[in-house]
């Protein structure tokens, strides 16, 4: 669920395609999306074993540990891209606005936390050109809930 209003457009970030923008200001810490309607979890196995495996690790995202969601059908939850200084933070589903965002803000994630551990994108980080590659499950959550910690004081 994305709370405030949004549009999907024309990302600003090079070769990205679509981008989420917010069309109402966000105040720092604050929840942006939610997670809603997930019915069910998949291991890096299972979705790994799907006769349909590639379109399913594209359509991925870790929730926790060894856990992920395949969303086939591109909500626009999936319009969120990428960024090494990203606009929110992603925390165990949760994606919190990591500053204060204005409307016309596009917002990003930084996608290391997303993929499975080694996990290298198909794409380099449009701004710096570096792979980007998934964090170990342990590493992802100190830093993001270090993260989080601080945006809430």
């Amino acid at each position: 669920m994305i709370k405030p209003r949004y549009r999907i457009d024309a990302s600003r970030i090079p070769g990205a395609g679509r981008g989420l923008f917010l069309e109402e200001a966000v105040p720092r810490g604050a929840v942006v999306i939610a997670p809603d309607a997930i019915d069910r979890t998949w291991s890096w196995a299972e979705i790994a074993a799907r006769t349909d495996a590639a379109d399913a690790l594209a359509a991925s995202v870790r929730w926790f540990e060894d856990r992920y969601t395949v969303s086939l059908d591109w909500p626009d939850e999936c319009f969120v891209n990428h960024d090494f200084a990203p606009t929110g933070l992603w925390h165990l589903g949760f994606v919190f606005a990591a500053r204060d965002l204005a409307a016309g803000d596009e917002l990003t994630v930084d996608y290391r936390h997303l993929l499975g551990p080694g996990q290298r994108e198909t794409f380099d980080d449009a701004r710096s050109g570096r792979p980007i590659v998934g964090l170990p499950w342990d590493e992802a959550l100190r830093a993001s809930t270090r993260a989080l910690a601080e945006l809430l004081g």
